[in-house]
């Protein structure tokens, strides 16, 4: 078992997300990995977008990941301590889900990661899946 407290990675977020049962990938249009339990994305690699910009330089940012959250009080908690390197923009207000850039995943645990993509998966899965994945994993 990995060492639950080491940093995370961004291939972390690939094989968790893979690691969820019932997960299909998708490719968007650059190629981007869309992981999706039940036809519902519940973690994506996003293309650069006008929304999520370095705010120095003007540049989209090319590394951001899409998480979905349970609830808008579970997005609240990730995103409004200015030292979390989980963030939102105007473009998902009112959507359950939170960025990330992949160059800042490592300043959460591999713990933490696990948890946001559990709960990712768990916010997206039908009723059925989510209560045996979780009856399975008390």
């Amino acid at each position: 078992m990995p060492d639950q407290e080491r940093r995370a990675t961004v291939e972390d977020v690939h094989e968790l997300a893979l690691g969820m049962p019932h997960v299909t990938v998708e490719h968007g249009k650059s190629g981007n990995p869309v992981y999706q339990v039940g036809g519902k994305s519940f973690v994506f690699f996003r293309t650069p977008r006008p929304d999520a910009v370095d705010p120095d330089t003007g540049e989209r940012y090319p590394d951001v990941i899409v998480f979905w959250v349970p609830s808008e009080s579970d997005k609240l908690a990730l995103v409004q301590d200015q030292a979390s390197p989980f963030f939102t923009t105007p473009h998902f207000d009112g959507h359950r889900s939170v960025l990330l850039r992949g160059s800042r995943v490592g300043e959460i645990t591999l713990r933490e990661l696990t948890e946001i993509v559990q709960d990712a998966w768990l916010s997206q899965a039908s009723r059925r899946r989510a209560t045996d994945w979780l009856d399975a994993h008390s």
